[in-house]
């Protein structure tokens, strides 16, 4: 699927008023009480859907995870076939040229989010989080292999792929201060190599949800967390912790910093994550590391955008998480000894 079989499949769609919701990897398309979202034939470092083989293995893998922390939102994948009378979403007739993972739409306007924006996020919605988070995250299946810092480091180093349009928002100063972050990175995983091993064989690494901020969670009687990754298995595979910070780093991004206590206190009450103080560090760490991602994934956005305002809302997205890096690399990683080389402050 390209751009322009989205519109003609939009034009064919017979559903009622459709919404077309463009990412960096994927088109969804929002009917009254239906969701389709559309892979793109997209590669990047990070994943890759070029062909249609892939795109059908990743849909059954999306509605596959993310059943797991949803009930009745996935309800499976449909073909989009080429007919006589143009594209068509499932259905028995006509070549297959792509696929769409359908699911039940959801009340945007309880996007948690949306609510952060509104100030409308309360202490008792953080913990059923932390209490639907500890089910999940006891439940899950723990990773077999150990892990590696060295993936871990590499995948911070990625966020060099959009340092030109960072410098381009930023200035140069910006530029090397994600190169010495990732000098940074690489000299801390080194050192805390040990520490990550004991806490897999601890337990505590998971095949988890991945990409676990505000904008996948639904805020109902009960949260409905969405969206995790299925493109690839190593994001998933993560320390309980990072998935954490993920979640934490994102409530900070929202400027609700003060939602993120009660919420980790309720969780370590259920389930003590936390055995020794380098795991607070760790923590700490991760947090730095889930901001460079969303980084880089608004990086990618604005790169991609097509018209100014959606350009203009990444890179300050884009802003919000370099400026948030530098908090909690200054603020809680700068007493961890670094002597490579001094670390300068972007004005």
């Amino acid at each position: 699927m390209d751009k322009t079989s989205i519109q003609q499949l939009l034009q064919t769609m017979d559903m009622g008023s459709v919404e077309l919701v463009e990412t960096h990897i994927s088109w969804v398309l929002l009917t009254p009480d239906r969701g389709y979202k559309i892979k793109k034939p997209v590669r990047f470092s990070f994943l890759n859907f070029s062909t249609l083989a892939a795109r059908k293995y990743y849909c059954e893998r999306e509605v596959l995870l993310n059943r797991r922390l949803t009930e009745g939102m996935y309800l499976g994948v449909d073909p989009i076939r080429q007919t006589p009378g143009g594209l068509k979403i499932g259905g028995e007739v006509g070549e297959v040229i792509d696929y769409a993972v359908v699911m039940k739409r959801m009340d945007e306007n309880r996007l948690m989010n949306r609510l952060l924006e509104k100030d409308e996020v309360k202490v008792p919605q953080m913990h059923q989080l932390a209490e639907q988070l500890t089910r999940f995250h006891t439940q899950a299946d723990r990773v077999k292999m150990p892990p590696s810092s060295t993936a871990i480091h590499v995948a911070f180093a990625d966020i060099l792929a959009v340092k030109n349009t960072v410098v381009q928002q930023l200035g140069a100063a910006a530029g090397g201060q994600l190169d010495n972050w990732v000098t940074f990175s690489q000299h801390f995983l080194r050192t805390h190599a040990y520490r990550l091993r004991e806490r897999y064989e601890e337990g505590f690494f998971i095949d988890g949800h991945g990409d676990l901020h505000t904008s996948n969670i639904f805020l109902l009687d009960q949260p409905v967390i969405f969206d995790c990754v299925e493109f690839n298995d190593q994001f998933r595979e993560v320390d309980i912790i990072d998935e954490l910070a993920f979640f934490c780093m994102d409530i900070d991004a929202y400027r609700r910093p003060e939602l993120n206590t009660p919420f980790l206190q309720h969780y370590t009450a259920i389930y003590p994550v936390f055995l020794q103080e380098a795991d607070h560090l760790l923590f700490h760490y991760y947090k730095f590391y889930r901001a460079n991602i969303r980084l880089k994934v608004n990086a990618l956005k604005a790169e991609q955008a097509t018209d100014d305002a959606t350009r203009t809302f990444h890179l300050q997205r884009l802003e919000t998480y370099f400026w948030l890096m530098q908090h909690y690399r200054t603020n809680y990683l700068n007493h961890f000894p670094f002597n490579k080389r001094s670390l300068k402050t972007v004005k």
